[in-house]
């Protein structure tokens, strides 16, 4: 429980001081990038403090090595287990694509080019590496770590999937340039409060991003490592990128509740589908813990 609160402490204490520094900071962003919105900036400088956070946790906790931060196999096994990841993801979620096609759930946006897909792939390719890197390096990795070592494995599992699943609705409420003073920091943090408060309209996409994070877990207890991780978080990222950054959802098509709100793809579908990924591994054994030696 230490580990989970300390974690916790960081997220959340920082995301308070990134509401009460905001202001100042989004002034600071505007001299330099006049265009950058208040909630991008916020969600950049947040990022910046809960960096500052975590290596305060890490130095608490006594997480050093390269295997608390999950890096710590051999680099050529590593890199082997991410390719690898990253072509499961990409395989493992397309069919959700296919499916929301099939079902008149998203159509092709008009003027969609050669040069506009390629430029779709592009773009998901470096979301989705950029965020498993840090997203798996943070709770696959240390956070993982540090609760596994003081509670094992299902307290791990279920605390870094529950955050993990959690901290993807902060930072979400946008705010108008003009509109933006000196509390606009603690507006933006009660906007995203607000999806805790009414659950229900994310509901869809928050059950999805906790079966993703309890899979990814197990992941990361099979291999040792958040290469596979890395791999099978940027597939999937990638695959949904790409796909919203290329269709158009059909909001009144009778099916629509199956694709969620809040992103446009992680909904109840994805959510079956996770769920039915997850239970095939765990039947067929590619999820058990490896055998002690």
């Amino acid at each position: 429980m230490r580990a989970t609160l300390a974690f916790l402490g960081a997220i959340f204490g920082t995301l308070f001081l990134a509401a009460a520094l905001g202001y100042p900071a989004w002034l600071g962003v505007q001299a330099i990038a006049p265009d950058v919105p208040f909630h991008r900036a916020l969600g950049r400088f947040w990022q910046l403090l809960l960096l500052a956070g975590i290596l305060l946790a890490m130095r608490r906790l006594g997480l050093r090595g390269r295997a608390d931060w999950g890096y710590g196999i051999p680099r050529r096994r590593f890199l082997r287990q991410a390719l690898a990841g990253l072509a499961l993801g990409i395989a493992t979620m397309l069919p959700m694509t296919l499916a929301m096609a099939a079902l008149g759930l998203v159509s092709l946006r008009s003027g969609v080019d050669a040069a506009a897909f390629a430029g779709a792939l592009a773009g998901g390719l470096a979301a989705g590496l950029g965020v498993a890197v840090v997203e798996e390096t943070f709770f696959r990795g240390l956070m993982y770590r540090a609760v596994e070592r003081e509670s094992g494995f299902r307290a791990a599992a279920v605390a870094t999937a529950l955050v993990y699943a959690a901290i993807h609705f902060f930072a979400r409420t946008k705010i108008p340039a003009s509109d933006v003073d000196a509390g606009s920091g603690f507006t933006l943090l009660a906007g995203s409060l607000t999806h805790f408060a009414r659950p229900l309209p994310v509901l869809d996409s928050f059950v999805t991003l906790v079966l993703v994070g309890v899979m990814l877990a197990f992941v990361r207890r099979r291999t040792g490592a958040i290469a596979a991780g890395i791999g099978l978080h940027a597939g999937w990222v990638f695959v949904i990128k790409s796909t919203t950054a290329l269709t158009v959802a059909d909001r009144e098509a009778p099916g629509a509740f199956l694709i969620g709100s809040f992103d446009g793809y992680t909904g109840w579908l994805v959510a079956a589908w996770a769920a039915l990924l997850l239970a095939l591994a765990a039947g067929r054994g590619w999820l058990a813990a490896p055998a002690a030696r």
